[in-house]
């Protein structure tokens, strides 16, 4: 069974940086791609970022290119989602999935392995 749980969401000021963590249950990593989604209060569920475990890189959004990292540890199991230069525009709630195993049409994924999420807050 799949399961995802998420970590390392928090406060931070303008600028500053935080790192998720997708936990995932085993064999999940080997058989899935994670993904990364967020939510903001009034806003449609996007897509930012995935991890292909076939090509081993991570896909972006132009919204966090070039300050969001993705990356996995497979002794951990677990996938990263390293944010630098966090803008207020970042503040979200911050969900993994794994979706197939490949990163193609992540962003419109609308499957049933989710985390629980984690709450962003930047401040300004």
């Amino acid at each position: 069974q799949v399961q995802l749980v998420e970590s390392g969401g928090g406060l931070v000021q303008s600028g500053g940086s935080l790192r998720l963590s997708c936990a995932a249950s085993k064999n999940t990593l080997n058989l899935y791609a994670i993904a990364w989604f967020r939510q903001a209060p009034g806003k449609e569920r996007e897509g930012i970022s995935c991890f292909s475990t076939s090509e081993n890189r991570g896909f972006y959004e132009e919204s966090v290119k070039g300050r969001f990292t993705v990356s996995r540890d497979n002794a951990k199991d677990t996938v990263y989602l390293q944010m630098s230069r966090l803008e207020p525009e970042d503040t979200a709630t911050y969900y993994c999935a794994a979706v197939v195993a490949s990163c193609a049409f992540y962003t419109d994924y609308t499957g049933t392995y989710w985390g629980q999420g984690t709450q962003v807050t930047v401040s300004s």
